[in-house]
């Protein structure tokens, strides 16, 4: 990958997504749906494809050449995501299906064996279903009680409330990092450092920071992160868990079968090293291999560079739609120069903005806009609780990826404009 200095970040990758480059009802795509997933680049596509072309073969198992290739490709990628956010080892890293697949590992192995009636679990208003429907399947089974962080006048994660939430009782804290519906970088470094002075575990949703900042476990200091790789360039159906080593060996296993094992006999079985007691089966090797291959790509970029430029993209979404006045955005406003860009542990606006628009529904925006070849989200993102909380029945969501250019926006901005007098015409 070559970079000139007077290309956008862009303009120098989007020739390595396909998928970019079509029409949609006969309009060029502009695709900015990037929350709900990610595209994929040559790299991430060939490297999927190779493995099923020249050494499709399962993994561990076998000691034939395909297999010894397919074993050796699979753990690299293990050692790509540790590197990426800055493991201690290699076996903190279980592969999952998914990020909502890890939030419910955790919740089984560790919930259901270490919590009592009376313990208390702090989540907040904004999490994601999948950060808070495993927990409450926990509490119904332990007697552990949920506690619910709200949000600031600025509509951000309320640490102050945190702070009178916790307590002895407190024993796991489970935040996401980048809230999917309100944009804000929420401070999970303080939220850590608070949550282990009252003896209580920290886990970190990162689907939504992790393809588009540097993250790093360490300097968080969280217990478990879980991330989706088909968030950030890689297929579906790959996802990871995090987790300190002492605080995995500690947990059992939660599926059982083939893999995870090291001894099987007829009344017991004995379980296999980390990280493979919790992968049972056989799992996902080429996404997992094409996974290590978006990383690569990420990583060839730079998250600073990512992370600068989508907030760039950004602030100019905010002045585009603040001159249109029936947008309402939901989440931490823009200052004086635009978007707020902090560090990555703090606060802060990341990528995406959810929005209403009047009297127009959410859904029928997304459709109109669709007919010009733009893709938007609508709906609740998978955050009822929140867009309760806020009463809204739904939001709009616009979201970037690295690929995303102010034409793009420019293109977005002047089909919503056109939907909106559409509406206006018959509303009256």
């Amino acid at each position: 990958m070559t970079f000139t200095a007077t290309k956008t970040l862009a303009d120098k990758v989007r020739a390595d997504f396909p998928i970019l480059h079509q029409e949609v009802n006969g309009k060029p795509l502009v695709y900015l749906d990037n929350a709900a997933t990610s595209q994929k680049p040559l790299l991430v596509l060939n490297a999927l494809r190779s493995y099923y072309e020249q050494y499709n073969a399962n993994v561990h198992r076998g000691a034939h050449t395909l297999s010894a290739k397919a074993t050796d490709a699979y753990e690299t990628a293990r050692d790509k995501v540790a590197k990426f956010i800055n493991a201690a080892s290699r076996q903190e890293i279980v592969y999952t299906r998914n990020a909502s697949e890890a939030i419910n590992l955790v919740a089984y192995s560790w919930g259901m064996n270490n919590l009592q009636p009376g313990d208390e679990i702090i989540l907040s208003v904004m999490e994601h279903h999948s950060n808070i429907v495993p927990w409450q399947f926990v509490a119904q089974k332990t007697g552990a009680v949920l506690k619910f962080v709200e949000l600031t006048p600025e509509q951000t994660f309320d640490l102050e409330q945190f702070k009178q939430l916790i307590s002895e009782k407190t024993k796991l804290v489970s935040i996401v990092h980048v809230s999917n519906t309100l944009g804000c970088i929420n401070p999970v470094k303080e939220i850590a450092d608070i949550a282990h002075r009252y003896g209580a575990k920290f886990l970190v949703d990162a689907c939504q920071s992790v393809p588009h900042m540097k993250v790093d476990v360490q300097e968080i200091g969280c217990d478990w992160l879980v991330a989706s790789g088909h968030k950030m360039c890689a297929p579906t159906g790959i996802g990871f868990l995090y987790g300190k080593l002492e605080l995995l060996e500690s947990m059992p296993p939660f599926f059982g079968g083939g893999e995870m094992i090291a001894e099987v006999y007829l009344d017991h079985s004995t379980y296999a090293e980390l990280p493979h007691k919790f992968e049972a089966g056989t799992p996902a090797i080429g996404e997992a291999i094409a996974l290590g291959a978006a990383i690569d790509y990420l990583s060839s970029i730079g998250m600073d560079k990512i992370h600068a430029y989508e907030a760039e993209l950004t602030a100019y979404l905010f002045q585009q739609l603040e001159k249109i006045p029936q947008i309402k955005i939901y989440g931490p406003k823009p200052d004086a120069n635009g978007v707020r860009v902090a560090s990555p542990l703090g606060e802060g606006r990341a990528a995406l903005a959810a929005f209403t628009a009047g009297e127009v529904h959410p859904n029928d925006l997304s459709t109109l806009l669709d007919q010009e070849g733009v893709a938007i989200r609508s709906g609740h993102h998978c955050t009822q609780p929140l867009h309760r909380y806020l009463d809204l029945p739904g939001t709009a969501r616009v979201s970037f990826s690295f690929y995303n250019t102010r034409e793009e926006i420019d293109v977005f901005i002047k089909a919503l404009k056109e939907t909106l007098d559409f509406f206006a015409g018959i509303f009256g």
